[in-house]
């Protein structure tokens, strides 16, 4: 039969120890997770659209640029709400 000594007891203690303390350490959240940044970047998406809608004389051209800002402002939304 196995007999665990002092020693080896005091060496489990303390390996179980570190090892709780190195867990703990562990930040688990990041800044930004991924779809924070998929979020940020439809939102500069959209608003580099609404700033070429702004720029164009052709109203057509405005138009479509408009719907994609639209778009690229909803697809921010939905990642927006993944992020959570």
């Amino acid at each position: 039969m196995f007999h665990w000594s002092d020693r080896m007891k005091k060496i489990l203690i303390v390996a179980a120890a570190a090892g709780l303390v190195s867990l703990a350490a562990c930040n688990n959240t990041p800044t930004n997770t991924t779809a924070e940044n998929v979020a940020e970047s439809h939102e500069a998406n959209a608003t580099a659209y609404d700033a070429m809608a702004d720029n164009t004389t052709n109203a057509t051209a405005e138009a479509v640029l408009e719907n994609a800002a639209d778009v690229e402002e909803n697809k921010a939304d939905a990642a927006s709400a993944n992020a959570n």
